[in-house]
């Protein structure tokens, strides 16, 4: 019954990407015309190498510093579980919450700035959401510094089926450091990196609610995805069957990604 509902509602959305009803009223039926004015609309073309950018910058940092916290907090340190809990935090806190704050964070005259400003380096201030070349760095690194924490669960998890005694005959065999970490560890922590990546892939390329808080889209357009276009489109413009298409889009582009990822995960894994 969930499954039915969950796929009705998909396909209906997905019937309103080919009309142009407004959401309201009677509609007609426009076949591909949405998806061509989305093609030749620079804006969209932007948007939809925004929403790339933000999933594969935040896939790649979150794992690789979810993974060396995991790697730091694995065992030998005394106070390692009072560390995880902390770093773990910012993944329950709400994620509009977050964005807030450090939208007060970066704001000109917020804590960065003036703190820049305190150890002498004023040359370095920046308007760090108004500019364009930098807004989307900004909600790149409060996106990854929320869930680095749920990479370090998900490795620390994999990190303790590694093979304790494996590790010690690799060593006592001459081993360095970073031979152990990629001949032992690594094979051991596969299914980890591929539910890492999977998730988080999945989550930056739908990411909304930090991008709305930090900068709405702005500045003229520099942060805008497909996430936050469909919602303008859909529900402050009133063009429901052109956020529809949009929707679709960033569905596609979702259930791609996600196999191609499960399945070079697999290979992976079938070669080792």
């Amino acid at each position: 019954m969930v499954l039915a509902v969950h796929y009705a509602a998909t396909s209906i959305g997905g019937f309103f990407a080919f009309t142009d009803w407004s959401g309201i009223g009677s509609f007609n039926w426009v076949g591909l015309a949405n998806f061509e004015q989305i093609l030749q609309d620079p804006t969209k073309i932007g948007a939809v190498l925004n929403t790339l950018f933000l999933a594969f910058g935040s896939v790649i940092l979150t794992n690789v510093l979810g993974l060396l916290l995991a790697l730091s907090l694995n065992r030998g340190l005394r106070t390692r579980f009072t560390l995880r809990v902390l770093f773990f935090m910012p993944v329950v806190l709400s994620q509009l919450a977050v964005a807030y704050i450090w939208k007060f964070i970066f704001d000109y005259n917020g804590p960065l700035n003036q703190g820049l400003a305190a150890v002498g380096l004023e040359h370095l201030q920046r308007p760090w959401l108004a500019d364009p070349d930098l807004a989307i760095w900004a909600v790149l690194g409060v996106v990854t510094w929320q869930n680095i924490g749920f990479a370090m669960v998900i490795y620390l998890a994999g990190l303790a089926s590694v093979p304790v005694e494996i590790e010690e005959a690799a060593a006592l065999d001459g081993a360095s450091l970073w031979q152990r970490f990629w001949a032992v560890t690594v094979p051991s922590i596969r299914p980890a990196i591929a539910i890492a990546t999977t998730i988080g892939l999945v989550n930056g390329l739908r990411i909304f609610d930090q991008i709305m808080a930090l900068t709405a889209g702005g500045p003229a357009g520099a942060t805008e995805t497909l996430a936050t276009e469909v919602y303008k489109q859909a529900f402050s413009l009133g063009r429901f069957g052109y956020g529809a298409a949009l929707a679709l889009i960033l569905t596609v582009v979702i259930l791609v990604f996600a196999v191609v990822q499960q399945r070079v995960t697999r290979d992976r894994s079938q070669e080792a």
